[in-house]
């Protein structure tokens, strides 16, 4: 099949005891409760695969396109590996669990699924104060694992406070949390393998606490920790200001600040793209279409110009 049309998505949400409603505050979503934790905005993933809503592949899943049409992402016919990459935006109304999350191999070798996860954040709104979990204070790996089974979290976890357009990036191996009153939008590897390292003695209704994987996020996590360096460029396309914020093996990933017109070639398999304020125009060839907050689309490899024009804010990514 080939298509230029952007093939648009329907975002799949995912109920979380430390989620709330501002997927509905905030981008108007149809959601399912008031502890609505995620939206699935771009994904091929069998835990929430996101359905196309738009053109010949309406109905179908990204997962479907990916296995039946590769030739909209470039990909090639012997590549049969699941789709690469997994887009959400994160309502956190309470402290998510510390975490941390496998490499590749050991996702492969331990766990039996293609990817693990390094994931990336672009914060969307913090209340004042907010905070993150990201690395620890450990100097090696006996030292790690003594902490952990000792309890001595606010000794051995690093917190950081971040606010509204910050970015973190975040490699396999770092532990991490999302702290309460923070909203982000998060780009990683398609992989739902998580290790949970300490929930804070919550209990759920029927006073139980969740499962920890203590033994496993020993196996994994960096010891010591180290901040991941990111170069970061911004270039100018006419009315677009794009702004790199990583490019690593995984993705890249870019924000988009829109004020007019710009003429954009699609250099890249595919791009992802997900609206996050503002309205805009997005033309290929004689069809437009109007792109505003909570949209989130793929420009396939069929497209080899577009053009944007009006007033938004976009994060942009691709493998």
């Amino acid at each position: 099949m080939y298509t230029t049309e952007p093939l648009f998505l329907q975002p799949v949400f995912q109920e979380r005891i430390w989620g709330g409603s501002k997927l509905k505050d905030e981008f108007d979503y149809d959601i399912p409760s008031s502890q609505t934790g995620e939206a699935w905005v771009v994904s091929a993933h069998p835990h929430g695969p996101s359905v196309i809503k738009n053109g010949p592949l309406a109905g179908k899943t990204l997962a479907d396109a990916w296995k039946d049409h590769g030739n909209l992402f470039n990909k090639k016919a012997d590549n049969d590996e699941a789709y690469p990459l997994l887009v959400k935006i994160l309502d956190a109304a309470d402290d998510l669990s510390v975490q941390v999350h496998p490499n590749d191999s050991f996702a492969r070798d331990v766990e039996g699924v293609p990817y693990g996860k390094t994931e990336c954040w672009y914060v969307l709104s913090a209340e004042e104060g907010a905070e993150l979990v990201l690395g620890h204070q450990a100097q090696s790996k006996e030292q790690l694992a003594n902490m952990m089974d000792d309890g001595e979290w606010d000794n051995l976890l690093r917190r950081v406070n971040v606010k509204a357009g910050d970015f973190v990036y975040v490699p396999s191996g770092t532990i991490h949390a999302i702290g309460k009153g923070i909203v982000i939008l998060e780009t990683q590897q398609s992989s739902d393998i998580t290790y949970r390292v300490y929930d804070y003695d919550r209990k759920d209704a029927s006073g139980q606490g969740r499962e920890l994987h203590l033994e496993r996020a020993k196996d994994v996590t960096t010891a010591p920790h180290t901040d991941a360096e990111v170069v970061q460029t911004e270039t100018i396309h006419g009315g677009l200001t794009e702004k790199r914020l990583v490019q690593e093996h995984y993705f890249t990933v870019y924000h988009w600040q829109l004020a007019g017109e710009a003429q954009r070639r699609l250099e890249q398999d595919y791009l992802q793209v997900s609206v996050i304020e503002g309205t805009a125009q997005l033309s290929i060839g004689a069809n437009t279409f109007t792109i505003a907050k909570g949209s989130h689309f793929v420009i396939p490899a069929g497209v080899r110009e577009y053009h944007l024009s009006g007033n938004a804010e976009m994060i942009v990514s691709h493998p």
